[in-house]
């Protein structure tokens, strides 16, 4: 079974220096990662930082950087975020929750995902 994934992120962390990671390397998570991560003081003064903290504990690798951090996590562009949260609930086989709807106009029924861990 494959517990550790590689990714290349679309945009790529800059650093301070102004040069561009892409490759790294997420694990898939375990309860722990999860549970540790709501008793954290950032997650309990702002349940939106959740996503931030669990990510910095799953992603065992950026390249060219020396470790990966809540705050790295913090200054990815929007776009690598996005892309990490998919990636995270992919391979941890987290599956979206959906909504049965109706077409108004044919009256055709389909599921539509929803996906409450990216603003739209």
């Amino acid at each position: 079974m494959n517990t550790v994934y590689e990714f290349t992120l679309p945009k790529g962390y800059m650093d301070g220096a102004g040069e561009l990671h892409k490759k790294g390397k997420m694990r898939l998570a375990t309860a722990g990662d999860e549970i540790s991560a709501t008793h954290d003081p950032r997650v309990l003064s702002n349940p939106s930082y959740l996503t931030i903290v669990v990510l910095s504990k799953v992603i065992t690798e950026l390249e060219g950087v020396e470790a990966v951090t809540a705050t790295l996590i913090e200054r990815l562009f929007t776009a690598d975020l996005a892309y990490l949260q998919d990636m995270y609930q992919k391979i941890n086989d987290i599956e979206a929750p959906v909504m049965h709807v109706t077409c108004p106009d044919c009256g055709k029924t389909f599921e539509v995902p929803l996906n409450f861990t990216q603003e739209g």
